[in-house]
């Protein structure tokens, strides 16, 4: 029990310090190379003009580097590097241990991981070194679509003929199988976390929300004796953690695709690897652990429907949720720390929900 915690624990602590420790050489090269977008401010799905979040924003987005999510799947890379070498160098019980990178619980996630952080950061790249006279650029929509379409059906692939894995856990139940039907169903429960990335937008807020949902499931695949999976999401939350130190408003620099597609891609492969490959429910606790980012995704479903629907007429005065709070006259600090605490809560109940046994 002691040498699992020290397993899990003592990786989210290198993971915090080496993020801490690459930051200064990372801020210098965006500042030095200007990777910020060169006018503040968005379009909708439509192309058409934000004014009003571009009023509140004017002085955001310019000056302030994006690609600070390199800081976390960098960290996360870097820790999974030194645990192995140290294993190797000094071999014992104890650095054996330590080397959590295995082909049973975080191969697919580490792929995940790095497949969805290397589209974020050609997307960043484009946007930074895209026209001046566009406020969007970067890849478009569709591209990231197809993109994350196809990593979410190597990983629906790599649970249902490398693992067997074909059924969903279900509470207060057992599981149902979906036969071949669980790839479609994989790729899109990817696919609507993947919405979840507009939660990238207030200073510390996607770095706490992203922090405690990696937590969560770190708890359940300790107790679900995933040991390898559990350190591998404290690592993630180590990283994280470096990352919002510099994030915490007014912020060094953002964590932009890079980081966020990143996290939100590997968050939907250890919710299946927390699921009925062990007798789990980590895909229903979703609901739950990911709220503030579903809930968000869905403030952006509901405008466009409405603006369609409705003559032009919106729900909020901005979507996603978190910018119709700022529009309404709430400080962005305590806009985020609203969400951390509602995560946190959520969070619990989405633990007990992934564990209960009936």
């Amino acid at each position: 029990m002691i040498t699992d915690f020290v397993k899990i624990l003592l990786p989210a602590a290198i993971a915090f310090f080496v993020g801490i420790g690459m930051t200064p050489f990372v801020a210098k090269f965006l500042y030095a190379n200007k990777m910020w977008k060169k006018k503040s401010g968005k379009v909708d799905l439509e192309g058409k003009n934000t004014p009003l979040f571009n009023q509140l924003h004017k002085d955001r987005d310019t000056n302030t580097p994006r690609m600070g999510g390199v800081i976390i799947w960098g960290s996360v890379l870097a820790t999974i590097l030194i645990t192995a070498i140290l294993a190797k160098l000094f071999p014992n019980e104890m650095t054996g241990k330590l080397d959590f990178l295995s082909r049973e619980q975080t191969w697919l996630p580490l792929f995940a991981l790095v497949a969805a952080s290397l589209l974020g950061l050609i997307d960043d790249w484009l946007q930074v070194r895209g026209s001046s006279d566009h406020i969007s650029g970067g890849l478009s929509l569709k591209k990231r679509m197809l993109v994350v379409l196809l990593i979410g059906f190597i990983g629906a692939f790599w649970f249902y003929y490398n693992l067997g894995v074909s059924a969903v856990g279900i509470p207060f139940g057992t599981s149902i199988d979906l036969g071949i039907l669980f790839v479609p169903f994989f790729m899109l429960i990817m696919f609507g976390l993947f919405s979840g990335a507009v939660i990238d937008g207030i200073d510390g807020l996607a770095g706490g929300v992203m922090a405690i949902i990696f937590s969560s499931y770190g708890w359940i695949a300790f107790f679900q004796q995933q040991i390898d999976l559990a350190a591998f999401c404290a690592t993630i939350v180590g990283a994280t953690l470096a990352f919002l130190w510099f994030n915490i408003p007014p912020a060094r620099f953002y964590m932009s695709e890079t980081g966020i597609l990143g996290l939100i891609i590997t968050l939907a492969v250890v919710a299946f690897m927390t699921d009925d490959l062990v007798g789990g429910h980590g895909v229903s606790a979703l609901l739950l652990i990911a709220l503030p980012l579903l809930v968000t995704s869905f403030s952006v479903v509901v405008q466009v429907l409405s603006k369609k629907f409705r003559n032009g007429k919106k729900v909020f005065l901005i979507a996603p949720l978190h910018h119709h709070f700022e529009a309404i006259g709430w400080p962005a600090y305590k806009v985020t720390m609203r969400y951390w605490v509602l995560g946190m809560v959520f969070a619990m109940l989405g633990i007990i929900l992934a564990l209960i046994k009936v």
